[in-house]
């Protein structure tokens, strides 16, 4: 959604520009690529588990590593200016090792972006109440979308392979950074289903999706 990218872009911008930018899940690339250019990084990178993807990705310019984020990031330590990744840590298996990674390619002082549904939205908050599963983690099945959930999207099509795994919400998010060494700066909100947008940005905490600044610190904090 339009006002979640636009958080993400925002908390992702500084001063100067940052030189290298690193999309954790960059898929085909095309959000990447709008990101940069938003943000104006130079150096364009990218890690994506599915090679198809990852190909055309490489075909926009960026250059794309073929990788699992539940492993070792194929980078050198403190190699990135900016780590950016928009729906896509709800779906890996081990997130610490994704936010640790995340920590060790960054340089000193550099930034991660990091935006994901929020287990803690009103939407989900209701479902659980009406004993549903919640709309963040009704995704979790290869044999059918929105199981548990009777107002899920695409509700009973077939599953993805790689759903869901596990949902953070505002504190889990923030504290999931810091125990791994992160300074956190920002957590921004967008969506509040089903009332009006503009009131994630003043309560984050039950919006429907929550993005993370978080700073590596540099060698003088």
């Amino acid at each position: 959604m339009a006002q979640n990218m636009n958080n993400l872009v925002d908390l992702a911008r500084s001063t100067p520009p940052p030189g290298s930018l690193l999309d954790l899940g960059c898929d085909a690339g095309g959000r990447t690529m709008w990101i940069a250019e938003k943000v104006g990084a130079q150096a364009i990178h990218g890690i994506e588990i599915d090679a198809d993807r990852a190909d055309i990705a490489a075909s926009q310019g960026i250059n794309v590593k073929v990788s699992d984020l539940s492993r070792r990031f194929p980078y050198d330590d403190s190699r990135f200016d900016l780590v950016v990744s928009n729906q896509v840590i709800e779906h890996v298996v081990n997130t610490d090792n994704f936010v640790r990674e995340t920590y060790r390619v960054l340089k000193p002082n550099g930034h991660a972006v990091i935006s994901t549904e929020n287990l803690a939205s009103w939407h989900n908050v209701a479902s659980l109440f009406l004993g549903w599963q919640p709309f963040s983690l009704a995704n979790v099945s290869e044999a059918a979308v929105a199981m548990g959930n009777p107002l899920g999207v695409h509700r009973g099509e077939l599953g993805v392979q790689r759903g869901h795994i596990r949902v953070f919400a505002y504190r889990g998010l923030r504290e999931l950074f810091v125990l791994h060494g992160f300074a956190v700066t920002t957590i921004l909100g967008a969506g509040y289903y089903p009332l009006p947008r503009k009131l994630a940005r003043m309560d984050p905490r039950h919006a429907a999706f929550i993005t993370v600044s978080a700073r590596r610190p540099g060698v003088s904090d």
